[in-house]
């Protein structure tokens, strides 16, 4: 539900509306219309800003942050697998074939229980919030009634939520106990989904969206790819699925179809301004460039990367190239629902890719060279540079964007990120909210104006 009135926020903020740089919003005002939309942003060098505070207080329409309290916007997490939150953390140090034979198929074959699926969704989106996940894109199961009660448990939780019904048909490829039947009941069953999601949206302040969803080219037939090709371009409707991931998936393509995973995505008519490419980590410089001109996102899950992609995806490279880049979690290959975790990990593995990690090969060959991201870089990649990548207005404390915040205690017992006082310039307070922050320190969190998750009530 929507707020009547205009509320204000009180307190300091961080964010970071441009790549590679943050802001540092000190005792400001943030101004937040009925919507749930910020109207403008009163800094404390502004002569009206004490007038306005005042109005506020006395309509009781004021929030103001607790002393040792800040804001951040909440976090875009671009690729969730909802339906593998059971199995998070467990099999991680097997082959990826194992981890999916045993392990995922099994479980995601358990959705066909709605019952099931409740709970398990209701648990996923609540843990998500609460660590300040105000954004996600999840894929369901191969379920087309259980992905809508994820898509309406977002709804009444308060989480913004793009939601597909993962597609899997090839009898080849995918366990007889789970996959769709048919390509026609695939695509029948995704424009079912895109159907109901999309009547959803108009009661649901944060919005909710259909994603159209190939789980990835070797799980799905050909007529399966072009159908949900064709769907996604009557709809206009988002698409998400892998690309090269890793070596498996990019040689396993190469031989069914005579070219590379982007290319084969394109010619099935999956590749356009609303789709999102899970990894990427093969992608070429040439391929690079289609992404770019043809306005694709691509979402990099360097925690996943680690344990099943062969390789770490040079988002450097991308980001010059112009390509629009968010971060995922990617559970359950990503085992933490945090996206602070996938911000340093992210990181992480850009250094080790910029410097290699074989010892026995000399310097000069070891690493890929030019490949860091900054702490400033990878916040921006979770919040605006997600939100931007999925055309959405929110990731920023900027007027005319959703007002999505965070409200992190940096002064919690047995988590204390004030750093006794030394190093204290906002950016070292930034770095150090961003790399110690447990979900204690998440305190409050707010989507579209609206306090979704209060841990001090």
């Amino acid at each position: 539900m929507s707020q009547e009135k205009t509320r204000a926020y009180l307190g300091s903020f961080f964010h970071a509306p441009t790549y590679g740089e943050f802001e540092y919003l000190e005792n400001v005002l943030i101004e937040v219309d009925g919507s749930g939309v910020i109207t403008r942003v009163v800094t404390a060098d502004d002569s009206a800003q004490q007038g306005i505070i005042q109005t506020h207080r006395e309509a009781g329409t004021i929030t103001e942050l607790p002393e040792g309290c800040c804001g951040l916007p909440g976090f875009v997490d671009m690729h969730v697998h909802s339906c593998q939150w059971p199995q998070a953390a467990l099999a991680l140090d097997e082959p990826l074939y194992r981890w999916l034979q045993e392990r995922t198929f099994p479980l995601e074959s358990r959705f066909a229980d709605i019952e099931f699926a409740h709970r398990v969704y209701s648990d996923l989106v609540q843990q998500l919030l609460a660590r300040g996940t105000t954004t996600t894109v999840y894929l369901g199961s191969a379920h087309l009634e259980a992905t809508l009660e994820l898509a309406r448990i977002c709804a009444d939780a308060g989480q913004r939520a793009l939601v597909g019904k993962t597609v899997m048909d090839d009898p080849v490829a995918n366990p007889d106990y789970y996959r769709d039947a048919s390509p026609t009941k695939a695509i029948a069953d995704t424009e079912t989904l895109v159907r109901e999601v999309d009547g959803m949206r108009p009661g649901v302040p944060q919005g909710v969206w259909p994603v159209v969803t190939p789980r990835f080219i070797p799980s799905c037939t050909d007529e399966v790819l072009f159908g949900l090709g064709k769907l996604a371009q009557k709809y206009g409707s988002y698409v998400q699925t892998h690309c090269n991931e890793g070596q498996w998936e990019h040689d396993t393509v190469l031989a069914r179809c005579g070219k590379e995973d982007p290319y084969a995505l394109r010619d099935y008519g999956l590749l356009g301004p609303r789709s999102i490419m899970a990894h990427c980590t093969f992608l070429t410089p040439e391929e690079g460039e289609m992404f770019a001109e043809l306005g694709v996102a691509v979402v990099h899950c360097p925690m996943a990367n680690s344990y099943f992609s062969s390789s770490v995806a040079p988002i450097r490279r991308f980001r010059e190239q112009g390509i629009h880049v968010g971060i995922g979690t990617d559970i359950s290959g990503g085992y933490s629902p945090s996206m602070y975790e996938n911000i340093r990990q992210a990181v992480l593995c850009s250094r080790l890719l910029e410097t290699g990690v074989d010892a026995r090969r000399p310097e000069a060959e070891r690493g890929y060279g030019e490949a860091r991201l900054s702490i400033l870089e990878a916040f921006y990649l979770a919040t605006t540079g997600g939100a931007e990548a999925l055309g959405l207005q929110t990731g920023a404390f900027l007027p005319g964007r959703a007002f999505d915040m965070q409200m992190v205690d940096v002064s919690r017992p047995y988590s204390d990120l004030t750093g006794f006082g030394v190093f204290d310039s906002p950016e070292d307070r930034l770095a150090r909210i961003l790399y110690l922050s447990t979900p204690d320190n998440v305190r409050k969190v707010y989507v579209q104006g609206r306090c979704v998750i209060d841990k001090d009530a």
